[in-house]
């Protein structure tokens, strides 16, 4: 499918995930030629001349294997994920071609989620579920966010938008990033064990990286003091399971997931029947306000591109 405005410019041709940007937007810059593809529809309906001279390609948001289209666009020079995370699209990527990244699409959205997590596990929300569903009415005084200490860790602009929503509950926050910016307060990863006995809640924004990839394991979880809440809107893998498995089972640790490791969770997974331990199936950056942020970034690439000038969230190819 495809979309041609009538110019006599030369082409730029750009590959979407959805149609109508214009009309929600406005016109396409002099030259541009759009081609729309979903990543669900069979790839070789595509016209030719999309698959030959496709230049920028916005890949198709949360549509598992779309990547591969990849190695079917010679022309290709830019690729913009709509996701934060792209490090396993690096070495997909064919020689020329630069990626960019989603940053910023996901802040509010996951930030908003992971509060949820947050104040849902602090409030016994899954148990009061339960009790209505049973018709039980058994009420008990619950934790608190406000006046608990949370460590952010892997603190950057989705822990920024958490940040802000965590201090109007009136919580404290403990900012951690892979490395120290005494500048902002933010803590390096290696003063996780000095750091991790005072905090009540651990929410984990870490992308999976080598360095990343287990970084909050056993010893980690060793050091929080008992009743912690370990939340992780992350990546799964940042995330030791079987140690996450015997914490939780024991009923020393309680967690709030957004993630896992492996995923999806298979159904009869250990990690479902933890008691404290609740789980949603990765939608932290799925709510509404991610379609209108994505569409105003799409559009606004697309004009950078025709016209020749830098695109927006370069990620840096090692």
């Amino acid at each position: 499918m495809s979309e041609h405005p009538a110019t006599s410019a030369p082409a730029v041709d750009v590959l979407l995930p959805w149609p109508d940007l214009d009309r929600r937007h406005g016109p396409w810059p002099s030259g541009v030629r759009v081609h729309v593809w979903d990543g669900r529809t069979p790839e070789d309906e595509l016209p030719a001349e999309a698959l030959e001279s496709t230049g920028l390609w916005v890949i198709p948001y949360a549509v598992p294997g779309a990547e591969r289209l990849l190695p079917r666009l010679p022309a290709l020079r830019a690729v913009q994920s709509l996701s934060a995370g792209v490090e396993k699209l690096l070495p997909l990527l064919p020689e020329g071609a630069a990626l960019h990244n989603g940053r910023g699409l996901h802040d509010a959205s996951t930030a908003e989620h992971a509060l949820g997590l947050v104040i849902a596990a602090q409030r016994d929300l899954p148990r009061w579920v339960e009790d209505q569903q049973q018709g039980r009415w058994e009420p008990h005084f619950t934790r608190s966010l406000a006046g608990s200490r949370v460590a952010v860790i892997g603190y950057g602009s989705i822990g920024e938008a958490l940040e802000r929503r965590l201090l109007a509950c009136e919580a404290e926050v403990v900012r951690v990033a892979r490395r120290a910016r005494p500048d902002e307060d933010v803590h390096p990863v290696t003063d996780l064990p000095e750091l991790l006995p005072e905090v009540d809640i651990a929410v984990l924004v870490l992308p999976e990286t080598p360095a990343t990839a287990g970084l909050f394991g056993e010893k980690e979880m060793a050091a929080l003091p008992d009743g912690a809440l370990v939340v992780n809107v992350g990546r799964g893998r940042t995330l030791n399971t079987d140690a996450l498995v015997e914490e939780t089972r024991s009923g020393r640790l309680r967690a709030a997931l957004d993630v896992t490791d492996p995923e999806p969770l298979p159904g009869d997974h250990p990690l479902r029947r933890c008691p404290g331990v609740l789980i949603t199936p990765h939608v932290a950056g799925g709510s509404a306000t991610f379609r209108p942020r994505a569409e105003r970034l799409i559009v606004e690439q697309v004009r950078r591109y025709a016209a020749g000038e830098p695109l927006l969230n370069a990620f840096p190819r090692p």
